[in-house]
């Protein structure tokens, strides 16, 4: 199986701010570790970052045909990107929500995600671990 996961807005930072929060490993070092993880189980992953909305639009309908599934940790765009939860309607690729915090346990504001009711599931609270479980959702 194929898999893409992309990463959005503010995540290129990871390693260096909020390192309670996020971890102090670099996206590029958990990426790394995914990708070898997909290739452990007999899979591939390529990853996509971008803060600028627009492109991770753009993206995901490239990715319909091309992808047996997607992980997306949108960062904040989770919370108000009406455009990243139609590009995600709009594609036969199944995607599964990923975020390294507990955003229930954060500020009111990340409590609410207008991209879960178009998306597989929603993994959320197990660090860099909770994109691992997302990858594992599809092949399980």
């Amino acid at each position: 199986m194929k898999f893409l996961v992309i990463n959005g807005v503010n995540l290129s930072r990871t390693g260096a701010r909020e390192k309670g929060v996020y971890g102090e490993e670099t996206l590029e070092q958990i990426n790394a570790e995914l990708g070898a993880f997909a290739h452990a189980h007999g899979h591939e992953a390529e990853f996509f970052q971008s803060d600028v909305e627009g492109e991770i639009c753009a993206r995901l309908g490239q990715a319909d045909g091309n992808y047996d599934g997607i992980v997306l940790n949108a960062g904040a765009y989770t919370h108000y990107s009406y455009a990243i939860r139609d590009a995600i309607a709009g594609i036969r690729v199944p995607v599964v929500e990923v975020h390294m915090s507990n955003v229930h346990a954060r500020e009111e504001f990340r409590k609410k995600s207008v991209l879960t009711e178009v998306c597989k599931g929603e993994i959320l609270g197990f660090g860099k671990n909770s994109y691992k479980l997302a990858l594992e959702s599809f092949w399980l």
